[in-house]
């Protein structure tokens, strides 16, 4: 038995299928049959079952599920004991964050990070913030990024960014000249929603009063496509405005204000409260805390370039 049968075991397990493991492991559908098949010749039991459509676990499968687990735990736990006896962090940072925050908030930060600490290799897992949480809790990685609020005894959280959700139009839209605009006048536009996600939770609560006028044009499920259809003019939408940073520079969006509402999405920092972080983590840490006011002057910098400016006088 060997590290990368476990792993390949889990995946099997974990997805039913062998084809869709040997794409997460990169390897072919023999090779992981093969890795199986030595498993189960060592154990001398079926792990698996491979009667119908899905591959399931058999009882024995169950409980060796259990210890492949804490098997692979124990080496991350090892790897990175060993790599902090060194002076300076080195080895694996494992994070998770969404897609949103990874593209828009973090590569500034991660590039000074490598910059400092160029010994360590940065693992990121891209889910949903309660994915997230679920992952830091059970050990898979060091820290999250998550929305706030968080309720979790378990679980540190630091407030690191608070970035303001505003209305986005197109640079030709006549509602790129007000400046404020109530909610009741962006009911009436064509909408581009995401899918899921903290800003679909908060529009559906938003617009709730609204229902039976609402247009929503497209559900989307990236930050980018929705950036490029309002950008080509097929709708409106709200984000947070870090995610719109180069679309407003470059003048190709408005960001407009809500009359008489004020959205916020604030992200957090979180890591286990009852287990010290290896020093890749809490050098992550130390960086981000340190990098927080320089984050916040930058989405209040963004935020003005939006404001209307004051007509002129005679």
């Amino acid at each position: 038995m060997d590290f990368d049968q476990l792993t390949t075991f889990i995946e099997v397990a974990k997805l039913g299928s062998f084809s869709r493991a040997g794409q997460k492991v990169f390897r072919s559908q023999s090779a992981v049959s093969a890795q199986i098949r030595q498993l189960e010749d060592e154990y001398g039991e079926k792990l698996l079952d491979r009667s119908g459509k899905v591959v399931r676990l058999t009882p024995a499968g169950e409980v060796f599920f259990e210890y492949a687990q804490r098997l692979l735990t124990l080496r991350r736990e090892s790897q990175r004991a060993v790599a902090d006896q060194g002076n300076t962090p080195r080895g694996v940072l494992a994070i998770g964050a969404n897609e949103a925050t990874c593209l828009y908030v973090l590569p500034d930060v991660f590039a000074e990070y490598l910059r400092l600490y160029p010994a360590v290799q940065i693992s990121i897992y891209r889910n949903f913030s309660r994915k997230i949480l679920e992952r830091v809790e059970d050990g898979s990685i060091d820290v999250g990024i998550v929305t706030l609020p968080v309720k979790s005894s378990s679980l540190k959280v630091r407030s690191i960014f608070k970035d303001k959700l505003m209305l986005m139009v197109d640079a030709n839209s006549p509602l790129a000249k007000l400046p404020t605009v109530a909610i009741s006048q962006v009911a009436e536009q064509p909408l581009i929603f995401p899918k899921t996600g903290y800003t679909r939770q908060i529009l559906d609560k938003l617009f709730r009063p609204y229902n039976t006028q609402l247009q929503v044009r497209m559900e989307l499920p990236s930050v980018g496509m929705i950036k490029s259809f309002v950008t080509a003019g097929l709708g409106v939408s709200l984000i947070s405005t870090s995610f719109a940073r180069d679309e407003v520079r470059s003048g190709q969006v408005k960001l407009v204000p809500l009359k008489d509402v004020e959205l916020t999405r604030e992200l957090g920092l979180v890591y286990r409260r009852d287990r010290s972080l290896p020093r890749s983590a809490a050098a992550f840490v130390e960086l981000i805390q340190h990098r927080t006011p320089a984050m916040k002057a930058a989405v209040a910098a963004l935020t003005e370039k939006t404001a209307p400016r004051p007509a002129a006088h005679a």
